[in-house]
């Protein structure tokens, strides 16, 4: 399989799983800055690699009124700092192709939201900064799809990809995981990211909002590193119930050592058994 680095953060090392987190969306700058720096705390104390993740608008909220977070230029500026100040990698969404050469700017990684995953150009837009791309593949797609989407990445002149598995639509505001797409997107020949938080979510659940399963987060980040994810994705939070996006299906920060202990024993027997 095609290894992806960034730096000192290998996607596709069989002994380590890499940690993508942080909030949903950047809420202010002094939470943001300080987040960043516990979670950081915690993975370097477990020698997990790590790379912060925050997007700096969430353009598909359910509602016209709720928070969509600080915008383009305000976002990256918050972005730069927690890079410059603790020397983290970011990953960031992109919506539109117009936003790609800015982000990638700032971002080490753009990723291209699970709604967004068969908009051509906004691949293409991505690919060409020559920044890893991570698509999240759609609700509504098979994990055998995601072949078409690593083809027009490649044929962009990139194979600096990354694919996520997020949960597949199961009837109305629902989300089931088969972690089946695990190995078969990974022989694609690329990395697979497991995001363990937006796949316990209940979309549209709260009819304005959607709503969310966390206490699930730790079973299927566990069935995850077992099923062969290079990486886990999880969405963060102080405190999940005030958080002003996707709080209902977001990791307690109290909650993620504990959660990355177990998830490290487990990748230490399943790196050992190849």
């Amino acid at each position: 399989m095609h290894k992806v680095v960034l730096g000192p953060v290998v996607f596709g090392d069989p002994r380590k799983f890499v940690l993508i987190g942080g909030p949903c969306v950047i809420e202010d700058e002094k939470g943001t800055l300080k987040l960043a720096a516990t979670i950081q705390k915690i993975a370097s104390g477990l020698k997990i690699p790590y790379v912060f993740k925050a997007s700096f608008d969430k353009a598909n909220r359910s509602s016209i009124r709720s928070f969509r977070g600080p915008g383009l230029e305000k976002g990256l500026k918050i972005l730069a700092r927690v890079k410059k100040e603790y020397g983290l990698p970011i990953l960031t969404d992109i919506h539109t192709p117009g936003q790609a050469e800015p982000v990638a700017a700032v971002a080490d990684i753009l990723q291209i939201p699970a709604f967004l995953c068969r908009q051509t150009d906004l691949l293409l837009a991505a690919a060409v900064t020559g920044k890893i791309v991570n698509v999240k593949k759609g609700q509504f797609l098979s994990p055998w799809e995601t072949k078409n989407i690593i083809h027009k990445l490649e044929e962009s002149g990139t194979k600096k990809i990354l694919l996520t598995e997020r949960g597949t639509s199961f009837g109305y505001n629902n989300l089931v995981n088969d972690f089946r797409a695990i190995p078969v997107m990974r022989g694609f020949g690329y990395p697979v990211v497991f995001d363990a938080t937006h796949s316990v979510q209940i979309p549209g659940g709260q009819g304005t909002a959607s709503g969310g399963l966390a206490e699930f987060i730790p079973t299927l980040a566990r069935c995850a590193v077992v099923a062969g994810a290079d990486a886990i994705f999880m969405e963060i939070h102080e405190d999940p119930a005030k958080a002003l996006s996707d709080g209902p299906n977001a990791l307690a920060l109290k909650q993620l050592k504990p959660l990355l202990d177990k998830l490290m024993e487990l990748k230490k027997v399943v790196g050992a058994e190849g």
